[in-house]
């Protein structure tokens, strides 16, 4: 292969911000398995490096660099630094998140700046420090995750929504914009994944009087599934080069209502949330 093109998977270098736990720690470990090059890229240094030598264990190749993806600099260096040991960057996964469930009323600003900051100020930086060097290599890949959430109404998860619909308008935007420079762009829109962020994650947390207990019963209702199932899926619809990445399948259909009747959607999202209000008593 050319060494302009990008490479899918084997012997391509990418990072993965967010990659010590969740989706971030499943792409790690399923790109690693075909034959990638990762730098896991985290607040969480210790599991990061945890995940890195698992990989390494398992006869793939990984390290882990401790970066606050809300660190502009931060994140230019991470950049600049893992082109220039690597001599190229085939994939920029911008994947780290937080979430803060809970009723606005009980949202402070905050929070409402450390979701902003981490979910659409992360990807801003990750797109902004990788995208004048994919320019110069004539190729590669930028995925960010973005969730259903950012398809769909979702109450009781305003912010985390809010940032999510931008990070789908950024990298739909983007992937127009810079197909001519040779560089793809997709975002990744999870259904449900079993994954620590469901209840918070370590920088998040549910602003909601609901027992642990019962909100785990809550997302089993959705039938979450596993980070390395995902990981498998996704990473095939990357490899196609798909724009909108959808994981599970069936979520597709819950997209589509909402492309085809916003209204519709609304109140399906309303019926559920009435639902919830009835049943926790919010």
């Amino acid at each position: 292969m050319a060494a302009n093109q990008i490479r899918t998977y084997q012997n391509a270098v990418a990072i993965v911000t967010g990659g010590a736990s969740g989706i971030g720690r499943a792409l790690a470990f399923e790109l690693a398995a075909r034959g990638a090059e990762i730098v896991l890229a985290d607040l969480q240094i210790e599991m990061a490096s945890d995940v890195a030598a698992q990989i390494r264990t398992a006869g793939g190749k990984a390290n882990a660099v401790e970066v606050d993806v809300t660190d502009y600099a931060a994140m230019e260096r991470l950049v600049q630094d893992t082109a220039e040991s690597r001599g190229r960057l085939d994939y920029m996964f911008n994947n780290a998140g937080i979430v803060f469930g809970g009723a606005m009323n009980d949202l402070n600003i905050t929070q409402w700046n450390q979701v902003i900051d981490v979910n659409f100020r992360g990807v801003v930086n990750g797109t902004q420090a990788v995208c004048p060097l994919m320019k110069k290599q004539g190729f590669g890949h930028i995925v960010n995750t973005a969730s259903m959430a950012g398809l769909m109404p979702n109450p009781l998860n305003v912010p985390y929504a809010a940032t999510k619909h931008a990070v789908v308008g950024l990298s739909n935007s983007l992937r127009v914009e810079a197909a001519h420079l040779g560089i793809r762009v997709s975002a990744i829109c999870p259904g449900l994944i079993r994954t620590p962020i469901l209840e918070g994650g370590k920088y998040g947390g549910m602003n909601m009087n609901i027992p642990v207990e019962k909100l785990r019963d809550l997302w089993e209702e959705l039938k979450p599934i596993a980070p390395d199932v995902f990981a498998k899926k996704a990473l095939n619809a990357v490899a196609k080069n798909k724009a909108i990445i959808i994981v599970p399948s069936l979520w597709k259909a819950i997209w589509w209502i909402n492309r085809l009747s916003p209204a519709l959607g609304r109140a399906v999202a309303s019926s559920r949330y009435a639902k919830m209000r009835k049943e926790f008593n919010l």
